[in-house]
């Protein structure tokens, strides 16, 4: 007999996704907050009424694809590429102060082989050096804050740091490997960068036509036959994320933010934002939260376990925060500004998860890594929307203008496209 059980499951995730994040609402916090703790409540780590199935998982890979194809809809390229001094600054910095940050952990808090702990100690600092962007991207537009200056570069910054952190991770795998790894170690490196490059060559051929074929239909047909487009433009979205990772290896999200980025910036651009925002907000979104919290499980805690997973977190966030602070702040953003950036990449991901797994199969990493790993995944992404929250401006507050500014730059933007 056939088993309708999903249903039930995704139900159960729709209904208490919007009931917390009602709640967190209430209390002027953002709505995504309470989407990852209703999974983190349903899931395995509290009530265990719903883990994590194949399907769900699946619908979170969308979900997470979509945001970040829409946050590319809704970008303002030309202040993304203002903001690309500090952007690079921002993330080059970030990530080498939390890669110093995890080795001194892992050198300082023993576990795992101790042959082996100068190479446990790199793999920590790996595990916590990339930012994962997708919860501070739906903080940021919950709060209108997306198309600030501060907003764009910590989407640029989050979008380089996914890259310099595919590098990294390349270089500690191959040293890692031993024997003929390390000869080939700087092979790997460029052929990683090689793979960056023909992807961007991609995005460029593709940056340069679909525009301009959607704006000559436009100027030929009018306005009011571009429904088809949508479609197009969500498989387009798709298409680029399966490009990206498939292909070149790089991040689907960046397949699908590229995607965004350029569909958002031609006559369509506008349209197709509010088509593509019921489905991400109606079943897409929720899910992807909820399957954070689904994903962690109640670990068995011992002393060891507790000092690893606070030094780990706490690695984690002062480095993201003072290391992009810097960074930025050298690439020409105010001293606000700069704080802003630094606690909207505090939240981590899956390079975090890939890294932990990978040591634990080769022997480098006990299971009391792994848990105090995905600990502070789980952590930093709740903590990302209350700093970004605390951090940003308020309507009425003493930077009003911002928003006026962000407002301006739209209303700009949508004049561009002919909307």
């Amino acid at each position: 007999m056939e088993s309708y059980q999903y249903l039930l499951g995704i139900a159960l995730i729709l209904f208490t996704t919007k009931l917390f994040g009602m709640a967190t609402r209430r209390v002027n916090m953002p709505q995504v907050v309470g989407a990852l703790l209703a999974g983190l409540i349903l899931g395995p780590a509290v009530l265990g009424i719903l883990t994590e199935t194949e399907l769900i998982a699946d619908i979170a890979e969308l979900g997470v694809i979509v945001l970040m194809f829409s946050a590319g809809l809704g970008t303002n390229i030309k202040e993304l590429k203002s903001t690309g001094k500090a952007s690079f600054l921002g993330a080059l910095c970030g990530v080498g102060l939390s890669l110093a940050a995890g080795f001194g952990v892992g050198m300082l808090i023993p576990g795992g082989d101790p042959s082996n702990k100068v190479y446990r100690a790199v793999l920590i600092g790996t595990a916590i050096s990339a930012t994962s962007v997708s919860i501070a991207v739906e903080a940021l537009r919950e709060l209108g804050k997306l198309n600030t200056k501060a907003g764009s570069t910590i989407l640029a910054a989050a979008l380089l740091d996914d890259i310099i952190g595919l590098v990294v991770l390349t270089v500690v795998m191959s040293i890692g490997g031993g024997g003929d790894a390390h000869s080939n170690g700087a092979i790997a490196v460029l052929i990683v960068l090689a793979k960056v490059a023909g992807f961007a060559v991609i995005a460029a051929v593709v940056a340069l036509t679909i525009p301009r074929f959607i704006n000559w239909y436009v100027k030929k047909k009018g306005t009011d036959d571009l429904r088809r487009f949508h479609v197009f433009a969500l498989a387009l979205c798709f298409l680029m994320a399966y490009v990206s990772q498939t292909f070149f290896g790089v991040s689907d999200i960046i397949g699908a933010f590229v995607a965004g980025a350029i569909v958002g910036n031609s006559k369509s651009g506008g349209r197709t934002e509010m088509k593509i925002g019921p489905l991400q907000y109606l079943l897409l979104t929720p899910v992807f939260f909820a399957n954070v919290g689904l994903e962690v499980t109640r670990p068995e805690f011992s002393a060891h376990i507790i000092i690893l997973t606070l030094a780990v977190i706490a690695a984690a966030v002062i480095a993201k925060i003072v290391g992009c602070a810097i960074g930025v702040r050298i690439g020409g953003l105010t001293a606000k500004e700069s704080i802003r950036v630094g606690c909207g990449m505090v939240c981590r991901g899956e390079v975090a998860i890939i890294v932990a797994n990978k040591a634990v199969k080769s022997g480098v990493f006990v299971p009391d890594d792994m848990v105090a790993l995905i600990l502070m995944v789980i952590v930093t992404s709740i903590i990302t929307p209350f700093l970004i929250k605390a951090v940003f401006p308020k309507p009425g507050g003493e930077e009003t203008h911002d928003i006026h500014a962000s407002a301006a730059a739209l209303a700009a933007n949508l004049e561009e496209r002919g909307i």
